[in-house]
Order: C-alpha cells, then sequence, then structure tokens
C-alpha cells in the first residue's frame, strides 16, 4: 500500500511563519509536522510515499529527501501551483497506482494508529473511508454525518463530525468524478460520492489537531512539550 501527503499549500493563515517555510515542516514538540507523519506512516508498514510539493516544495524536498532515514521510499508530485486537494490526486495518479492509498494532510497532528486504516479493506461499493472527529471549537459545525452502520449521509437528522485529514481512497473516487479538472476541492468529491453511498467513515477520540492558526501551533506546541516532559 502508497500513502500520499498533501504538502503544496501556501499556508497563509500561518504567516508570517510561512513566509520562508512550508506549512509542514513547522515544528511542534522539537520536530516537523511532516515528520510525524513519515514515522507514522513507516511504523504502519507504509513504505511507498508520494508528497505534492508546489509552494517552498524544495524545502521539502531537502528535509524529507529519498525517504531512507525514515525507512520509506519517497517520490515527490511536482505542481506548477497548488493545484487543492483533489487537483493534488489527479495530477498524482500515475504515482498512486490502481490500489487504495492512504492519504494525510500535512498540515494536522494526530496519534491516530495508521496501521488500522492500513488494514481497512474498502469494499466494491466503497470509494473512500475517512477518519473524522469531534468538532474542534474552530469549527463546530463539523463536515460530514456518518449512520449507524458507518456510512456518510446527507442527513440533517444525524450527527456531524469533523474530517481529520486522514482517510484511505481509491483511485476510482477521482476517476469517476464526473467533473474532475486541473484544480479541485477533495470535499466537492467526496459530497458527490456520499450522494451515491460510497464513503464510509470511522469516528477518532484521540488527540487530534488541525494546526490552521500560529495560536494552534503555539497550543499544540505546549502540549507535546508537557506531554514529553512527563515522560
Amino acid at each position: 500500500m502508497k500513502a500520499m501527503i498533501l504538502a503544496a499549500g501556501l499556508g497563509q493563515r500561518m504567516r508570517p511563519l510561512t513566509d520562508h517555510l512550508p506549512k509542514p515542516l513547522l515544528s511542534v514538540g522539537g520536530k516537523p509536522l511532516l515528520e510525524y507523519h513519515l514515522e507514522s506512516l513507516a511504523k504502519a508498514g507504509i513504505v511507498e510515499v508520494i508528497i505534492n510539493l508546489a509552494y517552498l516544495g524544495e524545502k521539502i524536498r531537502d528535509f524529507a529527501k529519498s525517504g531512507e532515514k525514515f525507512g520509506l521510499q519517497i517520490r515527490y508530485s511536482e505542481e506548477p501551483e497548488p493545484l487543492e486537494t483533489a487537483g493534488a490526486l489527479f495530477n498524482a495518479l500515475d504515482l498512486l497506482g490502481d490500489e487504495p492509498f492512504l492519504l494525510l494532510n500535512g498540515d494536522v497532528w494526530t496519534d491516530y494508529p495508521l496501521d488500522n486504516l492500513a488494514k481497512y479493506r474498502l469494499d466494491k461499493n466503497e470509494d473512500a473511508h475517512l477518519v473524522l472527529v469531534p468538532n474542534p471549537d474552530f469549527h463546530p459545525n463539523g463536515d460530514f454525518s456518518p449512520n449507524a452502520n458507518g456510512k456518510l449521509e446527507n442527513n440533517p437528522q444525524l450527527e456531524k463530525y469533523t474530517f481529520a485529514g486522514i482517510s484511505l481512497i481509491h483511485p476510482r473516487l477521482i476517476n469517476n468524478y464526473p467533473e474532475k479538472r486541473l484544480k479541485f476541492p477533495l470535499g466537492e468529491v467526496l459530497r458527490h460520492a456520499i450522494e451515491h453511498n460510497r464513503i464510509s467513515a470511522e469516528i477518532f477520540r484521540g488527540g487530534w489537531s488541525d494546526v490552521g492558526t500560529p495560536q494552534r501551533l503555539a497550543q499544540l506546541d505546549a502540549q507535546l512539550g508537557s506531554n514529553f516532559g512527563k515522560q
């Protein structure tokens, strides 16, 4: 199984921290966000990793290189400009192949055990399996609603949860989307597939943070630093 890390964003809300450093290389708890993902993927037995690059991409390449120091084989999907989340997948399909792959947002931190997702098997009626988390204060309305069977529905009577930026994706999710184009968001594709009952999900209640602002970065850094100090 392969994995892809989305790392091409501009990180505009993180400025000035991202003026000279791409968001996945911002440090919390003493190491870059990207390093946590690479270590977790290696621990889960994932070897082949694709990272998409655009904004300050050379710094990500200089940091991760071939992946050897992490026990990985890293390849890079170059983008002339950020292609948004689904555009990045469309651009990288040749590298990703024909089998399901793990997809991680490069700007989140989590202690979710990726081996759980690596072991999950999509059936022929599933195009993706998402990890959802309880809604954080900065996103109180959530994104998606799972039903009792774990399938996502557009049902206002169901509770909404927040997409964690962690998922298992089959390439057909992108290939079969009728409005794919150079730049387009993954949320648009997922909502189309949800209408056809093709997306499942699980709820994770462990450690997770969308490091979307300097304040949240500082909070996570303090939290991880405190935890490390207790070890």
